[in-house]
């Protein structure tokens, strides 16, 4: 089994040397990971509230023992909400434009994208894909709410801005003064982009159980398979461009808030790691809370991360 462990010494040092181009805007010194999963969510200013997420779910909200109660369309509106996490995101950085407001409605908050806006790109092979991405991304969007039609959930109020910040400091990528700005640049882009694929790989292979339409099962495992490519893609940009200490520090970071080892950096014992596994070289899975404990930086005390008001529908 692989370890996921991660030398700080030499991560930090790793980091050190890749902040003059990945969007790090630094005040101060660079602030070092303490080791543990609580001490390094408490560290970040998660306390209380991120361990409690771990343990019950996100503020009392869907927690996995209800997970069999949902319905296929509870499914999909999850799947879509991080679809539109993903589709703003990626539209933004290649276009300056996110997703039409006739791709947003439905039931629920519709709430408005904060933040975002085009790469200055300087590798033009890496613009390409993240255009690709992009579309792919826009795809899903409209795939999710044609299959859901009038159950289909508005994308609720999404953060691009404030929201990176919060989270790099809680990996250790920037002191309590410093701020990062995924937008700046090509590797910046990248450890951004870094921050959401896997996310999405994990999501949808532990959804996948939960879904009783063959039809729509089928469709997610072709969206995971999609999704697999793209993490794949912006992991060993990441490699080829010697990004290796933050990207580790993120997925230390993402599996202490889901709560299990389920993460993995792009450098694990001495070698890259483009495929993070388990010892059966089986992709790792993740819960819809465990997920929500993600992309919600472990809860209230992160005014829920990429999610200000949380998402819409059942699963929240």
């Amino acid at each position: 089994m692989r370890d996921n462990s991660i030398d700080n010494g030499a991560a930090n040092s790793e980091i050190e040397a890749e902040t003059a181009s990945t969007g790090i805007i630094r005040t101060a010194g660079l602030a070092r990971v303490t080791p543990g999963r609580r001490s390094l969510l408490r560290g970040a200013g998660f306390g209380a509230a991120a361990l409690g997420a771990m343990a019950f779910g996100i503020d009392g909200h869907l927690t996995a023992s209800a997970e069999d109660a949902v319905t296929d369309a509870d499914i999909l509106n999850f799947a879509l909400n991080l679809e539109y996490l993903e589709a703003e995101f990626y539209l933004r950085a290649t276009t300056g434009q996110g997703l039409p407001p006739g791709d947003t409605t439905g039931t629920g908050t519709q709430g408005a994208v904060s933040g975002g806006r085009q790469v200055p790109f300087k590798n033009p092979q890496l613009a390409a894909l993240a255009a690709e991405i992009a579309n792919d991304e826009y795809n899903h969007v409209l795939f999710l709410r044609n299959a859901l039609g009038s159950a289909t959930v508005a994308e609720p109020a999404i953060d691009l801005s404030t929201s990176f910040t919060v989270l790099a400091r809680a990996a250790g990528l920037v002191g309590p003064d410093e701020s990062f700005d995924p937008f700046s640049g090509d590797r910046a882009f990248l450890i951004g982009a870094f921050i959401f694929e896997d996310v999405g790989v994990t999501a949808y292979l532990g959804a996948a159980p939960l879904i009783t339409s063959k039809a729509y099962l089928s469709a997610a495992g072709g969206i995971l398979a999609v999704e697999a490519y793209h993490a794949s893609e912006i992991r060993l940009q990441l490699l080829q461009d010697s990004v290796i200490g933050a990207p580790n520090h993120i997925a230390k970071l993402r599996a202490a808030l889901s709560g299990a080892h389920d993460d993995q950096g792009i450098f694990v014992d001495g070698k890259p790691n483009i495929v993070p596994t388990d010892k059966h070289s089986i992709a790792y899975s993740r819960s819809t809370t465990q997920v929500l404990n993600i992309v919600y930086g472990g809860g209230s005390a992160s005014n829920y991360l990429f999610y200000p008001n949380m998402m819409n529908g059942t699963i929240r």
